[in-house]
């Protein structure tokens, strides 16, 4: 197998998706000869042509709208938004559109439409390119919402949502493009959307996170480890659906829960985790829920990224004060 980074992953993922099922086609600013802002789409436009890998206008609500358009008439589009912070522009066509047409037609239409767009922050975009807003589409009844952390992960989910009859918003941490490197079948492989993998077992506490967030609250566990806390980390891979179950089988047996991402925390998915818990596992629970965001302010500029991420020290922090309860 061949030991491939993310953006590599999502490009063996389009192409293979796109030489199976003809009705697969690309769109989206940039996408075609240049390959894209992140050159995901590279060498598409050369293999499969402007028919099938089509550049559009700086139109977010165009590329959405055109979309829509496709799938109703039987196409399996793949929308590209060049960052996510930009599919506001889009807000109207995605959660009173997409989201929606199944539910208003009675189920007499489908609306396979993917979305893909890089999100978060880490590489010194400023507050207009590196914005988390996936709360806001979690929050859209209809649409799933998936945020891979590695590139295995990222070729098989992507081959789960264009394979699926449901709209998606595909999530990708520009941080992880290009690092890490695994390897990744050449072969064909899907991921499920709703189960979530356990990146590391312990009995002490459970910290759950998803994206970017997931390789520094790896390394906080191990730290951790070095004070006697055995912690158990959870990547949700899909925010929608939720692979509650293996959450609540964790936080059950460790009796605390650390929930981190890098989003604002007021509204942030966190918030919904920790009213799952207290719903359904607070019987359980030794101590009080944490979660470890990003501020409830504007992103930060780009020299103050590093204050405004969630870091290991301050994940860290959170698990030891669980911990001493």
């Amino acid at each position: 197998m061949p030991e491939v980074n993310m953006a590599k992953a999502l490009n063996m993922a389009l192409r293979e998706e796109m030489r199976r099922d003809d009705s697969v086609v690309l769109l989206g600013e940039d996408i075609g000869k240049r390959g894209g802002v992140f050159l995901i789409t590279e060498g598409l436009y050369e293999e499969f042509g402007p028919d099938r890998v089509l550049d559009t206008p700086l139109s977010e609500s165009g590329i959405v709208g055109m979309a829509i358009g496709m799938a109703l008439y039987g196409l399996k589009p793949v929308a590209e938004i060049q960052f996510i912070d930009f599919a506001k522009m889009a807000y109207d066509q995605i959660l009173n559109q997409l989201a929606k047409i199944r539910y208003r037609s009675g189920g007499q239409y489908e609306c396979p439409v993917v979305i893909r767009a890089p999100c978060g922050a880490g590489v010194r975009g400023g507050f207009y390119h590196s914005q988390s807003p996936e709360a806001i589409y979690a929050h859209t009844p209809g649409l799933r919402i998936v945020v891979p952390s590695s590139p295995y992960d990222a070729k098989g989910l992507l081959k789960t949502a264009i394979r699926g009859k449901d709209p998606v918003i595909f999530l990708e941490p520009k941080l992880l493009y290009r690092t890490p490197r695994e390897e990744v079948p050449e072969e064909d492989y899907t991921i499920p959307f709703g189960q979530a993998r356990v990146l590391r077992k312990g009995d002490h506490v459970t910290v759950i996170t998803y994206g970017t967030t997931v390789y520094e609250c790896v390394k906080a566990a191990e730290e951790a480890a070095r004070f006697g806390i055995e912690v158990e980390v959870i990547d949700l891979r899909t925010l929608i659906p939720l692979d509650i179950e293996t959450v609540l089988t964790s936080v059950r047996k460790t009796g605390r829960a650390v929930l981190v991402h890098e989003a604002p925390r007021t509204g942030g998915f966190a918030a919904e985790l920790a009213a799952l818990l207290a719903e359904k596992a607070i019987e359980y629970l030794a101590a009080p829920i944490l979660r470890v965001t990003g501020p409830s302010v504007p992103q930060a500029p780009s020299s103050l990224e590093e204050l405004y991420m969630p870091s290991v020290p301050r994940i860290l922090r959170a698990i030891q004060r669980v911990a001493s309860y």
